[in-house]
């Protein structure tokens, strides 16, 4: 039952950023209970903020996942217990919504180092795809901002392999992440690291990407994502890109995801994929409309209802609440205060 208030000294009690094991770090948050069974997600979201005195807070969201594995992001318009499918205590996670174009050129350092955070976890999971070399220099920035300078009586031999950086990796991409440590970086402070790591990162084909994944007409795996700059199709080696202006409407039915898209010389295409899913192609619909709107549009007076069926009175209807990147910008110029300690996590 729903029997005392949730306020911001309970929220700091359950709120926890942690390395596990594996290094990989996670802000989550449990919600016990709550007096008002109407309480919105904006309040726990707002309160989360509060908690880490996070300004820049458009960028983020709250995740979680229902009984059935489907992912979600916890909408700030409608009441937390009415988008819940189990029973408290509910257990979400902070994490990066809407990717920054340019990382490196957000106010505060607070909203970059949650955004590190956020691409550490993604280069750890396997969706921030690169090259090796681009690999080494990551993880050796990682390596900085965590443990600073090498130092031969802290660090022995093999010392950077008790950090797990990716999925796997081999022995000779281990030493070069060392070497790259130990050689070009002497003397970078963990927000220089940090910032350095944001502007590599951010230069990547799959920055920003978070896969949902689908078949192909014929049955083929792949994997749609929406980015700051467009949308992506990842299928094995292969991958088509659209720009944010290329797309033109998305729409989805059962388990049928449609994306319209003009290309050259106005060239109209439609492209289908089948989610596992109904709830997971619902998702997928609702994060492509979110971000259509918070990259394309230049103020939030222009977000519309959009319905997801060609006929508007049927299927489901959804409209983006927050924001718009264009926004978002402009209210951090705006931001004058002393920058909040930050409490790192290694």
């Amino acid at each position: 039952p729903f029997t005392s208030a949730l306020s911001v000294d309970q929220v700091r009690r359950h709120i926890e950023i942690y390395a596990d094991k594996n290094k990989a770090v996670r802000g989550k948050c449990t919600v016990f209970r709550m007096a008002c069974r109407d309480a919105k997600g904006q309040y726990l979201f707002d309160l989360i903020c509060h908690h880490l005195n996070l300004l820049e807070k458009d960028y983020f969201g709250i995740r979680y996942v229902d009984p059935d594995k489907q992912r979600h992001w916890l909408e700030f318009t409608k009441s937390i217990s009415k988008q819940m499918k189990s029973q408290p205590p509910f257990t979400m996670c902070l994490r990066v919504k809407f990717y920054p174009p340019d990382p490196a050129a957000l106010k505060e350092e607070i909203t970059r180092y949650l955004v590190f955070l956020q691409i550490k976890r993604d280069l750890y999971h396997g969706r921030l795809l690169c090259k090796t070399s681009d690999a080494a220099m990551l993880a050796a920035y990682i390596l900085q901002a965590e443990i600073g300078d090498y130092d031969p009586g802290k660090h022995p031999e093999g010392y950077s392999s008790k950090f797990q950086f990716f999925p796997k990796h081999s022995e000779k991409l281990e030493r070069r992440i060392a070497e790259i440590h130990k050689t070009e970086l002497i003397g970078q402070t963990p927000e220089t690291a940090e910032l350095k790591f944001l502007q590599k990162a951010e230069m990547l084909e799959t920055y920003g990407v978070d896969p949902h994944p689908c078949k192909d007409v014929s049955g083929n795996p792949a994997f749609l994502a929406f980015t700051p700059f467009g949308f992506i199709v990842l299928q094995g080696n292969k991958r088509v890109h659209f720009l944010k202006d290329e797309v033109t409407k998305l729409k989805f039915e059962g388990k049928t995801f449609h994306i319209y898209a003009n290309q050259k010389e106005d060239k109209k295409i439609i492209l289908t994929y089948f989610a596992p899913t109904p709830e997971a192609c619902k998702h997928l619909w609702k994060c492509g409309v979110e971000n259509q709107a918070f990259y394309k549009l230049d103020k939030s007076s222009q977000v519309r209802t959009v319905s997801s069926s060609n006929l508007f009175f049927k299927g489901s209807r959804f409209r983006y609440s927050g924001r718009v990147a264009k926004e978002v910008m402009e209210q951090s110029a705006k931001i004058k205060r002393e920058p909040p300690e930050i409490h790192r996590y290694a």
